[in-house]
Parts: C-alpha cells; structure tokens; sequence
C-alpha cells in the first residue's frame, strides 16, 4: 500500500501501511510523530501479515522508488519490503523516538530537510534496517553507539551535519567510506583524516569495552611488580638464612 500525503484532522489509521513515500515535495513542520506511531505493519511484520497480505505485495508492478541513494523502479515486491521516504522536503524539529519501535522497516530516507536536534538511540532498536540516509540536516550531537547494532546495515549516510565526536569503528560502521561522513567538521577518528585528540593533545584511539581489563593493568603497574619480587627475595633469603643457622632437617 502506497499513500500520499493528506494531512486529516481525524483519527490516523495506517495500521497496515509498509511503503510511507511522499519524498521531493515542499511538506513543512515536524516529522509525524503520531503516523509512526500508527505504522503497524511495520512492527513485526512477517509475523502479523496474514496469507493474503502476503500475495498482494506481488502484484504491484513498475514503482519507482530511491534505494539506497539510487533511483530504481522494481516490477516485484517482496513481502519484507517496508519504507520510508520523506526526503527532499522542508520538515524540520527531531526525529521521533517513536520510529526506532519500526523494527521492520527496511529503508529509512530523512535527507534534505531542516531537521535538527541528535540522532535518537531508539533507531538502534531498527534491527532489519538496510540503509538509514540522514544527510543535509541539521542534526548535532555524536553518533549513537548503539547503532553498531543493525548487523544488516548496508548504506550510511550522516553526511552534511552538524554531527560531533568519535566515529564508532566497530561492527557494519567499520565498512563505510568518507562519504558516510563528510561535511560535520566535529567529528574525528577512522575513516575520517581527522584524528580524535585528548585534552593534552595526544591522539586517541576508541577501544571496545575493555574497563575491566585496563583497570586490571593499572592497579598492577611495574611498581606492584617490582615490589613483590622485592619482597619475595627478602622473605627467600630469611627462611634459607633460618635453615643453615638450625642445621639440616633430619
């Protein structure tokens, strides 16, 4: 099911909704918090479609929709299929916690508007998400770590922002170019030239979650080390001392 953008003053319904594209239009005011809240048929989705839902996504021949930052008409639609694409507009405000329940959505396209304000953890939540596209805003803040977690990630692009701080290395985002980037003058580190740098100057490396064991090695430094062999020694020779003055054991 493909809808336009009709904004109704009465109850929103949309419940089965799995392709949300009004992209290259002129929509203003805040992202639609209350649709997405709505888009049941984004939520779990093989699980509560029905034999007939699944049969109809067959039928639909020659969309043409953006994928992936291309244009791509497809004459067959797969009942995994689920999108949105509200690119290319004039919305602005943040972007709705509420998306990151969509945990089905495939394809997320917010590029080219005026939205501000950081990238919600809740997208992190989007565990069959394919291509998240939140270029030319004006979002700030750092890059959630937690989006480390969508393993099927495949395109990003956070470039043309106001985005700050450490690029996370781990996981799909070790896969994406300088383009993913480029255009946020705060952030730092891999695949980025800029490096990230402490206070005192020195670079920086983002390591994995590994508290426990730089603490380990902190609080047994070399001076730990050199104090218990010195101590060793000490209490060695005092008992060799004790058994040559009492005489060999019988």
């Amino acid at each position: 099911m493909v809808v336009c953008w009709k904004p109704q003053r009465q109850r929103i319904r949309f419940r089965k909704l799995q392709i949300f594209d009004i992209s290259r239009n002129a929509f203003v005011g805040s992202l639609p918090d209350r649709y997405f809240k709505n888009f049941g048929g984004m939520v779990d989705a093989i699980e509560n479609m029905t034999h007939d839902e699944k049969n109809v996504f067959q039928q639909f021949i020659d969309i043409n929709l953006t994928l992936k930052g291309l244009d791509q008409t497809l004459q067959r639609l797969l009942k995994t299929f689920i999108m949105i694409d509200l690119s290319s507009n004039r919305f602005s405000g943040k972007i709705p916690v509420s998306v990151g329940r969509l945990n089905s959505l495939k394809y997320l396209n917010l590029s080219r508007n005026t939205v501000t304000g950081h990238i919600p953890v809740s997208l992190g939540n989007i565990s069959n998400l394919e291509s998240l596209d939140l270029s030319w805003n004006r979002l700030d803040g750092k890059i959630p770590s937690e989006l480390v977690r969508l393993t099927f990630l495949s395109k990003l692009n956070l470039s043309m922002n106001n985005l700050v701080g450490w690029i996370p290395l781990f996981k799909q985002f070790s896969t994406f170019p300088n383009d993913s980037y480029i255009g946020n003058s705060g952030l730092c580190g891999d695949p980025l030239t800029k490096k990230c740098e402490r206070i005192d100057g020195k670079p920086m490396i983002p390591q994995e979650d590994d508290d426990d064991v730089s603490g380990f090695i902190d609080g047994f430094g070399w001076r730990s080390v050199v104090m218990g062999y010195g101590c060793g020694f000490v209490v060695g020779m005092g008992i060799g001392y004790i058994i040559i003055r009492s005489g060999r054991p019988r």
